[in-house]
């Protein structure tokens, strides 16, 4: 039997499933490691769905993550490169870029690293904006203004997809072409999205949760990483911007909203 529970209305995209010795199967959303993680321990068996990276509190290893815990992982360090990359092949002009990220995350200095790393190889340079509520988020955009910068990335984190119609609004009012981790942001405004593919990790969940069913220890399952990668591009958005995405580009995107 299952019931589901998410923690607080406005979570995206990550699931947990936890089934207490009732043998019910518990499902739920868990945003971060660093979230909570005392309340999925109380449970078991059950697999996890999670963006951060923090596994050392919920995870022995990813291989073996020990305990009553398995699941999938939506993180993906090198993707915050691949989207300075792809606003590069987009925009070849752009000698600047921000990267919008709640600093507080486990996740975000893995991602910052990753995009600097990618601005230093492409020769240009990054800036960084930690934003932590919707007041920084608004802040954030006018420094950025004010750094007349060429481009912006966001990164993964619940402080951004709680606010991801915000940034949208607000990269549009400032002319500003923005990469995003996750199609949402694409279908309600956004430039581009290179992220994995969040309806494919809920597949495979369901494969672990069979699993667990039928007798297998959560704790010697290892915790899967994304095997689906998806671009999204918005056309509108991009006619607004006054932009031309190279061929190549839009002949890769796995989806074109016109």
């Amino acid at each position: 039997m299952l019931d589901y529970i998410c923690p607080a209305a406005s979570c995206l995209r990550c699931c947990c499933l936890a089934r207490p010795s009732s043998g019910r199967l518990r499902v739920t959303h868990k945003r971060s490691a660093s979230t909570g993680s005392a309340y999925w321990k109380r449970y078991r068996p059950f697999a996890t769905r999670q963006t951060s990276p923090g596994y050392g509190e919920v995870f022995t290893s990813l291989a073996r993550p020990g305990g009553n815990i398995t699941g999938l992982s939506s993180f993906v360090t090198e993707l915050a490169g691949k989207r300075v990359e792809l606003l590069k092949e987009t925009i070849p002009s752009m000698a600047r870029i921000g990267f919008m990220q709640n600093m507080g995350n486990p996740v975000a200095p893995p991602q910052w690293e990753a995009t600097q790393a990618a601005a230093r190889a492409l020769g240009i340079s990054a800036e960084l904006y930690d934003v932590r509520n919707q007041q920084d988020i608004r802040n954030a955009f006018s420094l950025l203004q004010e750094g007349k910068l060429d481009a912006l990335s966001v990164g993964i984190d619940a402080v951004t997809q709680e606010e991801a119609a915000l940034i949208v609004e607000l990269a549009a009012q400032h002319r500003l072409p923005t990469a995003y981790p996750a199609r949402e942001f694409v279908e309600i405004g956004g430039l581009l999205s290179y992220g994995p593919s969040y309806p494919d990790l809920y597949f495979r969940a369901a494969s672990m949760i069979d699993k667990i069913f039928k007798g297998a220890k959560p704790g010697q399952l290892p915790v899967e990483q994304p095997s689906k990668l998806e671009l999204v591009i918005n056309l509108k958005t991009v006619k607004a911007l006054g932009l031309a995405v190279p061929p190549k580009i839009l002949g890769t995107a796995d989806e074109v909203i016109e």
